[in-house]
């Protein structure tokens, strides 16, 4: 896992990851239709959304095996829990179909939270769960960059 700003990018982040953020920064506005966009096929894509945060308790952790994904809040506030374990047994295996698997919760979670500009890397394997309410419920707008890493 990997977490920085937009706006203040480091020298250490990895070049491909790097690129992949400046495209977002380049080619995503506020009027940008929701939805997927092609960067590169399906080894580079990213995933345009508009959703409501939703209480930490009601959401389910997730995990992929072949995509990295780059989750960039671009507007509003999010909480993001992580976990460093492996993932246990997913209660929804949709792996081989879509590359995600569902669990109700990873294990010793942690939660960072994340304003607009910020991302968070999550690599294959690294159970994450996305859209959880900081305090109400609250729309935010994001971008997720699905990168393929096998």
């Amino acid at each position: 896992m990997i977490i920085g700003n937009i706006h203040s990018l480091q020298s250490w982040l990895p070049e491909e990851l790097r690129l992949a953020i400046e495209h977002v920064k380049q080619h995503v506005t506020p009027e940008t239709p929701l939805g997927k966009h092609d960067i590169d096929g399906n080894n580079l894509f990213m995933l345009v959304a508009e959703d409501s945060t939703q209480p930490i308790e009601e959401r389910p952790a997730e995990f992929h095996l072949r995509y990295l994904d780059i989750q960039i809040l671009m507007s509003g506030q999010e909480g993001m829990t992580f976990s460093c374990l492996p993932a246990g047994t997913p209660e929804t295996d949709w792996l081989a179909e879509k590359d995600i698997a569902f669990l109700p919760a990873g294990e010793q979670e942690k939660t960072i939270i994340m304003n607009e500009g910020d991302f968070v890397v999550f690599y294959p394997g690294e159970v994450h769960k996305p859209l959880c309410a900081v305090g109400n419920p609250a729309l935010v707008r994001k971008v997720v960059v699905k990168m393929l890493m096998v």
